[in-house]
């Protein structure tokens, strides 16, 4: 009785050595797994930070042309006024010569 309780225990032990065993090597591969993750979610970070860092530039570049637009539209428009007047007076400096 007490070498087969020996040998049962053996067993039993042998038998659980070999499912930790087994959890190890599943640890192991989360392990991995999650260092992987990491290193992806590392680099997506830096995409990230690198994407809000273009972003702001472009949005500076963006404003810097609207300003630059609406300048453009002013001087067009004061352009405008100027060749109406200028017209104006050119027809006004003709009229009276056509009349005399």
């Amino acid at each position: 009785g007490h070498e087969q309780l020996l040998k049962m225990m053996e067993e039993r032990m042998m038998d659980v050595e070999q499912k930790l065993r087994f959890v190890k090597r599943l640890l192991q591969d989360k392990v991995n797994q999650l260092k992987e993750q990491l290193s992806k979610n590392t680099k997506a970070d830096a995409m990230v930070k690198d994407l809000y860092v273009e972003n702001a530039q472009l949005l500076k570049a963006l404003e810097m042309t609207e300003q630059r637009q609406k300048t453009a539209e002013r001087k067009n428009y004061l352009l405008e006024e100027k060749i109406a007047n200028l017209s104006r007076i050119v027809k006004n400096l003709a009229s009276p010569s056509f009349n005399s």
